[in-house]
């Protein structure tokens, strides 16, 4: 179907109105008159009403004249055509309106064969404009459409470490992503066998993904992140914020207590890392995970869990498991490539920084939310790590 363009004339005397709707084919140009006014005030009017996208005004006119008319059309109707009408005796007149961005001018009297031209120009105009404006808009629609597979062939190539650093800043503005690089890179991944269940079928096993990244999304809903697939199928995630400890930990146990299958996650802050290291140190954290015995895992989720007892141990963990201290203690380093106790020191002195940092708790509560009998002995164990005694360390880092 052919489009038809609306065309407004506007002169105060009839005969010229008349004349000028006699003497063009509107037809053949794909144009319509849709209206005629004698005055600015009724051409602004009558335009705004018809959404007119063609407007003959004459710059002398009653109550309103028009420049007057053509500025305030401007801001109404930008998008709609110009072409003033005009006198030889009102030439610096007219000169004015083109500082109004008018699309073109003709004298009078109006000779129909230039009229003719000169509108047979801005037709020309308005299709190229409409055309290219409706590609754009499908390009958008295109766009918003593939929205998410975009993002994720981005971040694919980002973990893969083939984006420039001035490709990435567009990217990132282009995918309406924040600027700077996220504050945690994650990888997630589910043991099939988890359990002791059986291998499941494709259909299966994509269904468990993704009611393990609607998981993940409920729990980090008060986050800016972007979760997708990479090339093996582990469940990337990249999160702008620091969510704690527990948020990583709950979302673990939700999965376990809703799926009933055990998910291995690793969760790297970035710390002047770039988003590929990130991502490769995060991967060879759950394969490492995934490669461990029962027994190491679950010592390993129990520190996590538990670091805050001040009587939890080796031995006491042995016994949970049924299985000697000596024998949890040989594979735990064989496994883990570092000791228990190292490990549980780890744990207790992550969670003694961040109190520092976010809380104003004395040093006494901190120690014992830290899994210490005393002060002078978790003040002792501090140093010993960081260098410093816990209460210089906060004022050194404040």
């Amino acid at each position: 179907m052919t489009r038809k363009w609306k065309v407004l004339i506007a002169d105060d005397e009839s005969i010229i109105r008349e004349g000028i709707r006699s003497s063009i084919s509107w037809e053949d140009l794909h144009l319509e008159v849709v209206g005629e006014a004698e005055d600015g005030e009724e051409a602004l009017e009558l335009a705004v009403e018809k959404q007119a996208q063609i407007l003959l005004v004459d710059l002398s006119m009653p109550i309103m004249n028009g420049l007057t008319l053509i500025s305030h059309l401007r801001e109404l109707l930008p998008k709609c055509k110009i072409i003033i009408i005009t006198g030889h005796d009102e030439f610096s007149y007219a000169y004015e309106a083109i500082k109004l961005e008018v699309d073109d001018y003709i004298l009078k009297p109006v000779n129909p064969g230039m009229l003719t031209e000169v509108l047979a120009k801005v037709v020309q105009k308005l299709e190229e404009t409409t055309v290219n404006a409706e590609l754009l808009q499908m390009a958008s629609k295109q766009i918003d459409k593939n929205f998410t597979l975009l993002r994720e062939r981005f971040c694919l190539e980002w973990i893969k470490g083939e984006l420039g650093a001035e490709e990435i800043v567009e990217q990132l503005s282009f995918l309406r992503m924040p600027a700077e690089a996220p504050d945690y890179v994650g990888v997630v991944r589910w043991p099939e066998q988890s359990k002791g269940k059986a291998f499941f079928s494709e259909k299966d096993r994509q269904l468990l993904l993704f009611a393990i990244e609607n998981i993940m999304e409920e729990h980090l809903q008060s986050f800016t992140f972007v979760h997708f697939r990479d090339k093996v199928g582990l469940i990337v995630v990249l999160i702008w914020g620091k969510p704690r400890e527990v948020v990583f930990k709950q979302i673990e146990a939700d999965v376990a207590a809703f799926l009933k299958i055990e998910i291995v996650a690793s969760y790297q802050p970035n710390e002047a890392g770039d988003v590929p290291t990130l991502y490769a140190e995060a991967r060879a954290c759950v394969t490492r995970e995934t490669r461990l015995s029962p027994f190491v895992r679950r010592t390993k989720e129990i520190i996590a869990d538990r670091y805050e007892d001040q009587n939890l141990s080796l031995e006491g963990i042995a016994n949970e498991l049924n299985v000697s201290a000596v024998y949890l203690s040989r594979i735990f380093k064989q496994e883990v490539g570092a000791s228990f106790i190292s490990m549980l020191t780890t744990a207790r002195m992550k969670e003694a920084i961040r109190l520092l940092n976010e809380t104003e708790l004395a040093i006494h509560e901190i120690a014992e939310k830290s899994g210490y009998e005393s002060q002078h002995y978790f003040s002792t164990a501090f140093k010993k790590i960081t260098g410093l005694p816990p209460n210089q360390y906060r004022k050194h880092v404040l």
